[in-house]
C-alpha cells in the first residue's frame, strides 16, 4: 500500500482494485520493481495520504484477525510504503515503533539503510522526505538530459545542480521547515558540514559547501541531506516539457511520465544496489519467498 489518490467510485470491484496500479503513486512504484524479480510481482495500492494508508494497513490487520477463517490476507505480506515528510505522525500502540521517526532511524542510519533490522519492518518510511525527493537525485540527471522531450525548470533545460540550489534558497522561508526544524535537523546532524543551528545557519552552510565542493561525493552527501528535509514535490511540480515541444497535454501528464522512466531506471539496478528503493524491493522480495539470498 502506497500514497497516491483512489478512484471516486463508492462501489470497489476486483477490476477497479486492478487499475489502480496504473495510477500515480502506484505506477512508479510498480515501475521499480527490480527485472530480476520474474514471478509472483508485488502489486500497490493507492489509499490515499500518509496518515490513510497507515490506518488502512492496521484496519487490514484488524479485519484478518476478527475473520481469519474468511480472511485471504497473508499478514506477513502485507507493507505500507509513505513518506518520511517533515511532521510527525503516531503509529498504532499494536505496532513495535511508536512513531515515524522512530520507524525512520530504525530503518536508516547516515541516510543508508541499516540492513541488520529491515527485516523488523512492515510499515516503511522513504529515507528522503518526499517519494518525489528520488526523482531528484543526481544519478537521474541522464534521463531528463536524454528524454526525449526535454524537461525545464525555472525558464530552462533542466538541470538538477540549480535545481538543489533553488531548493535550498528556498530553506529560510519555508514555514513547514522552519515549525519542523528540530526534528528535521536532527537527521542530517551527522553531516560534518552542516550548521544545524537555524534556517538561516543551514541555508548558508548548505550553499558554500555545495558550491566549493569539487568532490562528487561531497556533493552527493550534501544533496541527499537537502533531500531528507527539504520537500521535493513543490519543486517537482515546476518541472514542465519544453515549451517548443508541441506537448498539448497537462504538464502533470509529462511529470507522470517522467516519474515512469525513473522507475525504470531504479527498475534496472543490481540486486547488490544500496539505493533505497532497489534495497526496500531486495528486503521485500526476502520477506515474501523466505529467501536469505537471491
Amino acid at each position: 500500500m502506497c500514497e497516491g489518490d483512489v478512484p471516486n467510485s463508492e462501489i470497489r470491484t476486483p477490476s477497479e482494485y486492478g487499475k489502480m496500479e496504473k495510477m500515480p503513486d502506484a505506477n512508479f512504484y510498480k515501475a521499480c520493481v527490480p527485472r530480476w524479480w520474474k514471478n509472483y510481482l508485488p502489486q500497490f495500492f493507492n489509499c490515499g495520504d500518509r496518515k490513510d494508508v497507515i490506518d488502512t494497513y492496521f484496519k487490514l490487520m484488524e479485519l484478518h484477525k476478527a475473520f481469519p477463517n474468511n480472511s485471504f490476507l497473508d499478514p506477513d505480506k502485507l507493507f505500507a510504503v509513505v513518506d518520511l515528510d517533515l511532521q510527525l505522525h503516531k503509529i498504532n500502540e499494536n505496532y513495535p515503533f511508536q512513531d515515524t521517526d522512530e520507524i525512520f532511524y530504525n530503518l536508516y542510519k547516515h541516510a543508508e539503510i541499516n540492513e541488520t533490522d529491515i527485516v523488523r519492518h512492515r510499515i516503511w518510511i522513504t529515507g528522503l522526505v518526499h517519494k518525489e525527493a528520488y526523482f531528484l537525485l543526481p544519478a537521474i540527471q541522464d534521463i531528463f538530459t536524454g528524454y526525449h522531450i526535454q524537461p525545464f525548470f525555472d525558464g530552462i533545460p533542466l538541470n538538477l545542480e540549480k535545481l538543489y540550489v533553488a531548493m535550498s534558497d528556498a530553506i529560510d522561508i519555508d514555514n513547514d521547515l522552519q515549525n519542523n526544524f528540530d526534528r528535521a535537523s536532527k537527521r542530517i546532524q551527522y553531516c560534518p558540514m552542516l550548521q544545524c543551528q537555524d534556517v538561516y545557519s543551514l541555508k548558508n552552510s548548505w550553499q558554500i559547501n555545495f558550491k566549493s565542493a569539487t568532490d562528487d561525493s561531497v556533493r552527493n552527501e550534501l544533496v541527499i541531506a537537502l533531500l531528507m528535509i527539504k520537500k521535493a514535490k513543490e519543486h517537482w511540480n515546476q518541472i514542465i516539457p519544453d515549451p517548443d515541444s508541441g506537448w498539448t497535454r497537462k504538464s502533470h501528464i509529462f511529470r507522470e511520465d517522467l516519474a515512469l522512466k525513473i522507475g525504470g531506471y531504479y527498475s534496472a539496478q543490481t540486486k547488490n544496489s544500496k539505493e533505497h528503493i532497489p534495497m526496500f524491493f531486495k528486503m521485500l522480495f526476502q520477506t515474501v519467498t523466505g529467501l536469505n539470498s537471491i
